[in-house]
C-alpha cells in the first residue's frame, strides 16, 4: 500500500512539472594530446539530461533553461571533469573539456545522494564493476569483496560470508540493494547468508567509515551497496550471460541479465543458478573434527595407517556439510520519461546450504568418521538429515523513481521503496529446529533543491519498519518490531574552484519492542519451585519498549590542491541504536556454536552454577567520533590512494567471551546443565561440555588504521598494483577486541594483450596475535591466485573464455575473523573455467 502511494505521488509530481525546452550547450571533449575523446558521457548534475560525444569529440546538450548548471564529463580510462556553466537566453557554445588519462578506473558512486565518484569523495570508497567485478565475483558477497582494501570477510565457510569493513560487521555494516536495506538476517549471525546476489550485479560500492548520515545508525561502520538494473533507468537493450565451473567444490553456476524496451517501457529480467558439493581443503589436520586424532593416543597405529592413506591421496580433505544450492530471478519494468523514470521489480531467491562444523554422521567409531571426512569423491553424507543446514527464501518488491524538474526550487526527487519477506530455517536431524522470519517495509525520499548562493543539497526522509521473529527450540532472541523514522540534510559548496566543502546532519528515532521471549530466566529456585512459580514469572518474559534517538553530524573537504591530486578529509559524529538481537538474545545459537546473551542481562556464577538474569541497567547509544583522511593521485601512469583513520567509539557493544559454558540447548534445562558440568569435572577438569557463553557488553573502544593502494602502468601493457591495510582495535585501558582482521600486504601483476589478459596476485596475511581474552592466535599465510581471459571476436559484442587458479600453493589458511577458523579453513587449490559474454 505504501509503495502504491509513493508511485501515485511521483506521477502527480510528473504531471504538474513539465520539462521545457530552452537553450543548448555544446562543445568538444579532447585528451591531453588534443585528440578527440569518443563516447565520453556529458551530463548535467542532478538532472536526467546527458549525451555522448561523436567521432570528433563533439557534444550537444539541448533543452536547458536560464540558470547555472554543473556539467560532469566521464570517459573510460580518463579522470572525470566538472564545470559550472551559466545559461542565459541564447545557446552556449565553446564549453570544451580536456580529460587526462588515469591509471585508476574512475566510477560514479550511487550510494550517496550527491554526485561523486570513487576519487572525488571525502569518504574512502571502493567500487568494483564491469570486468573487475566478473573476475572477483564469488558465491557470497563477503568472498567477492574480501580482497578490497579495508575489507575482509567473516568466512563462515563458502556458504555464508559477510563483508567486514575496518573490523566492523553485522549490525554496524549496512548491506543495501540499490540504496535500500537488503532485509535479511545476516546481521543477526555470521551463519546467515547475505541475500544480495553478486552474479547479476552491475557494480558493488563500499563506503569505508561511518555512513549514518545516508543510511542511519546501522551504517556506523560503513555501507556495501549492490547496484543492479532490476528497475531499468534507460531504454538500452542488451543481454549478458555467464557459465562457469570450479573443481574445489564441484560448483556449477549460470547467470543472465536481459534488458529490452518497447516504446517508453523498459523491461528487465535476470536469473542465476548455483550448485556445489562439499569443498576440499589442503592437508589432513584441517578437516572438521580432526582434533580427535590428538585425543585418542591409544589408537596411534590406526592413525599412522590413516595418515599414510591420506598421503597417498594427495593430503587433501573435505569439509563435510559445506555443500549448497541456490537460485533466483528478478523481473522489472519502468516507464522512461524525458526527465526520469518510474519503475518497480519483483525478485525471488532461495538458498539451501550446509552449516560447517555441525555434521555428525552417527558412525560406529571415530576412525570411520575420519574416513568419511576425507572422502575425495565428495560423496554426500549417507545421513543428510543428521547434518545441520539452512534453508532461506526471500521475496522482494522494489519501487524506484527519479524525476528532475527545470522550474521551481525543487529540481529533483528520488523515491525508493521496498517490501521484503524473508525466511530462514535451521534444520537439524531432518527436522526444522528454528525459523527466522523477517518482514521489512522501507521508504526513502531524497529531495534536491536548486543551487542557492553556491550551495547544492538534498533533504532525506527515511522510514523503516522491521518485524523480526525467531521461532523454535533454539530461538536465541525473542520476536521484535523495530521502527525507525529519520530526517537528514546534506549540503555542499565549492568554496573555491579546487575546494569542495560538504556538511550534513541526521536525526533518527528508533523504537524496538520485543514480545514474549519464550525463554525461561535462570534463577536460584530448584526445579519444583520453578514449576510452581512459573505463572509468577510470566510477566518477566516481556520487555519494555526500548527507544533511542541517534544523531549524526558530518563535515568533509575535497581539495584538488594540484592537477591530478586531491586530499579528502572527513569528520563525523555518529550514533547507533543497538539491534534487537544485541539487547534481547538469551539462548543457544546453533550456527555459531555459542550461547548468546543480550546486553539487558547479567551473568553471575555461584559455585558451579551459571545464572542469567535481567539486569537493572540501560543500554546506551553507541557513539563514534571519527576522522578520516585520504590522499590520492589519479592521473598519469602512476596513481595511489593512501588513507588513515582514527575512531573513538564510546559504549561500543561487542560479544565478550565469558569463559563460561552453557548446555547446548537441545532440550536440557539449566539444572541438567550443571549436573553435566559436575560429572565432567570429576573425569577431567579441562574437558568442558556445552556451548561457550558470549554476552554483549559495552566498553569504550579506540580503532585506528592505515590503508594504501599504489598502481603503476608500464608502457608495454603491464600494470603493477601493491596494497596493504592494517587495523588496531582495543578497549580503553583493557583488552583487544575479538576477531579483528590481521595486517595484510598484497601485490598484483596485470598484462593486457590484444586478445587476452592475465593476472597474478599474491597476498600475505600476517599472524594475528592482538587477541582478546579466551581468543586464540591465528598463524599467517600467503595466498597466490592467477587468471587468464581470452577474448574471441564474432560472438556478439563480447565473448570471453576465462580460467582462474585459486590458492595455487595449496596453502593451509585459517581466517582469524571467522567463528569457524578451527573447523573450516579456506579451500584447497582449485581451478575455475567458464565463459561470459554479451550482445
Amino acid at each position: 500500500m505504501r509503495v502504491s502511494k509513493i508511485a501515485a505521488a511521483c506521477c502527480v509530481s510528473l504531471a504538474v512539472s513539465p520539462f521545457s525546452i530552452a537553450q543548448d550547450i555544446q562543445g568538444i571533449v579532447t585528451n591531453s594530446k588534443g585528440e578527440a575523446v569518443v563516447n565520453a558521457v556529458v551530463s548535467v548534475v542532478n538532472s536526467s539530461q546527458k549525451t555522448v560525444t561523436d567521432i570528433n569529440g563533439q557534444y550537444v546538450l539541448p533543452g536547458l533553461t536560464s540558470g547555472t548548471f554543473e556539467l560532469h564529463v566521464k570517459a573510460k580510462n580518463y579522470s572525470h571533469k566538472n564545470r559550472q556553466v551559466s545559461v542565459e537566453k541564447i545557446d552556449v557554445s565553446g564549453i570544451n573539456f580536456q580529460l587526462h588519462p588515469s591509471v585508476m578506473e574512475v566510477i560514479d558512486v550511487h550510494a550517496t545522494p550527491l554526485h561523486t565518484s570513487n576519487i572525488e569523495s571525502a569518504l574512502a570508497v571502493n567500487v568494483i564493476a564491469s570486468d573487475e567485478l566478473r573476475l572477483k565475483q564469488a558465491s557470497t558477497l563477503g568472498e567477492t569483496l574480501k580482497n578490497e582494501v579495508g575489507v575482509h570477510s567473516t568466512y563462515f565457510g563458502p556458504v555464508a560470508s559477510s563483508p567486514i569493513i575496518r573490523g566492523m560487521d553485522g549490525p554496524r555494516v549496512m548491506i543495501t540493494q540499490n540504496g535500500l536495506d537488503g532485509s535479511d538476517a545476516s546481521r543477526v549471525g555470521p551463519d546467515h547468508v547475505v541475500s544480495s546476489e553478486t552474479s547479476t550485479a552491475q557494480q558493488i560500492e563500499v563506503l569505508r567509515g561511518p555512513a549514518t548520515l545516508f543510511y542511519g545508525s546501522g551504517a556506523i561502520g560503513g555501507v556495501v551497496n549492490v547496484v543492479d538494473n532490476r528497475v531499468p533507468t534507460t531504454l538500452d537493450e542488451n543481454f549478458n550471460y555467464m557459465i562457469k565451473h570450479n573443481d574445489v567444490a564441484s560448483e556449477n553456476e549460470a547467470s543472465f541479465a536481459l534488458n529490452s524496451s518497447a516504446g517508453q517501457l523498459a523491461f528487465h529480467a535476470d536469473g542465476f543458478w548455483r550448485d556445489s558439493d562439499d569443498y576440499d581443503i589442503p592437508g589432513y589436520a584441517e578437516s572438521e573434527n580432526a582434533h580427535h586424532d590428538e585425543e585418542h593416543d591409544d589408537h596411534d597405529e590406526e592413525h599412522e595407517e590413516h595418515d599414510e592413506h591420506e598421503e597417498e591421496r594427495g593430503a587433501k580433505g573435505t569439509i563435510l556439510n559445506s555443500a549448497s544450492k541456490s537460485s533466483g530471478f528478478t523481473l522489472g519494468t519502468s516507464y522512461v520519461l524525458d526527465n526520469g523514470f518510474i519503475g518497480f521489480s519483483f525478485g525471488r531467491m532461495t538458498r539451501e546450504y550446509g552449516i560447517p562444523g555441525h555434521s555428525h554422521g552417527g558412525h560406529e567409531d571415530e576412525h570411520e568418521e575420519h574416513d568419511e571426512l576425507f572422502e575425495d569423491d565428495h560423496d554426500e553424507h549417507e545421513e543428510h538429515e543428521e547434518n545441520v543446514y539452512g534453508d532461506m527464501e526471500q521475496d522482494r518488491i522494489q519501487f524506484l523513481s527519479e524525476l528532475t524538474f527545470d522550474q521551481g526550487f525543487i529540481n529533483k526527487v528520488a523515491s525508493k521503496a521496498s517490501y521484503t519477506d524473508y525466511q530462514h530455517k535451521e534444520i537439524e536431524d531432518g527436522a526444522v529446529g528454528t525459523i527466522f522470519n523477517n518482514e521489512m517495509i522501507e521508504t526513502r525520499f531524497d529531495i534536491f533543491h536548486q543551487e542557492y548562493s553556491g550551495w547544492k543539497g538534498a533533504w532525506t526522509f527515511h522510514y523503516k519498519s522491521n518485524d523480526f521473529e525467531a521461532v523454535g527450540a533454539e530461538a536465541f532472541t525473542p520476536p521484535s518490531d523495530t521502527t525507525a523514522y529519520a530526517f537528514a540534510w546534506l549540503e555542499e559548496k565549492h568554496l573555491a574552484d579546487d575546494l569542495l566543502f560538504q556538511v550534513g546532519a541526521r536525526i533518527e528515532r528508533v523504537e524496538i519492542e520485543a514480545g514474549d521471549s519464550g525463554m525461561e530466566f535462570h534463577d536460584d529456585h530448584d526445579e519444583d519451585e520453578h514449576d510452581d512459580d512459573h505463572e509468577d514469572h510470566d510477566d518477566e518474559h516481556f520487555f519494555d519498549k526500548q527507544s533511542f534517538t541517534p544523531v549524526s553530524l558530518s563535515a568533509g573537504l575535497v581539495w584538488d590542491y594540484q592537477h591530478g591530486y586531491n586530499i579528502g578529509l572527513s569528520l563525523s559524529y555518529s550514533q547507533r541504536a543497538p539491534s534487537a538481537a544485541e539487547l534481547f538474545s538469551n539462548g543457544p545459537h546453533i550456527g555459531t556454536n555459542s550461547y548468546e546473551v543480550g546486553a539487558l542481562y547479567e551473568i553471575h556464577q555461584e559455585d558451579d552454577e551459571v545464572h542469567i538474569e535481567l539486569a537493572d541497567k540501560d543500554v546506551e547509544l553507541e557513539t563514534a567520533t571519527n576522522i578520516d583522511i585520504t590522499w590520492r593521485k589519479f592521473e598519469g601512469n602512476f596513481g595511489f590512494v593512501v588513507g588513515a583513520f582514527y575512531n573513538q567509539i564510546d559504549d561500543y557493544l561487542y560479544q565478550a567471551n565469558t569463559g563460561l559454558f552453557a548446555e547446548d540447548g537441545h532440550g536440557q534445562d539449566e539444572h541438567d546443565e550443571h549436573d553435566e558440568h559436575d560429572e565432567h569435572d570429576e573425569h577431567d577438569e579441562h574437558d568442558e561440555e556445552g556451548l561457550p557463553i558470549y554476552i554483549y557488553e559495552q566498553q569504550d573502544v579506540k580503532m585506528y588504521g592505515i590503508e594504501a593502494e599504489l598502481i603503476y602502468q608500464w608502457d608495454n601493457g603491464l600494470k603493477t598494483t601493491v596494497f596493504t591495510d592494517y587495523i588496531k582495535a582495543k578497549i580503553d585501558g583493557g583488552d583487544y577486541l575479538p576477531r579483528i582482521p590481521p595486517m595484510r600486504l598484497g601485490g598484483q601483476l596485470d598484462y593486457q594483450g590484444s586478445n587476452f589478459a592475465t593476472q597474478l596476485s599474491v597476498t600475505h596475511y600476517f599472524k594475528q596475535d592482538d587477541i582478546s581474552e579466551h581468543e586464540t592466535e591465528t598463524d599467517g599465510y600467503t595466498m597466490v591466485d592467477a587468471n587468464v581471459n581470452y577474448y574471441i571476436d564474432g560472438f556478439g559484442d563480447d565473448f570471453v573464455v576465462f580460467l582462474k587458479a585459486n590458492n595455487i600453493t595449496n596453502e593451509e589458511a585459517r581466517v582469524h575473523t571467522s567463528f569457524l577458523k578451527d573447523v573450516a579453513p579456506l579451500p584447497a587449490r582449485g581451478f575455475e573455467l567458464g565463459v561470459r559474454g554479451s550482445f
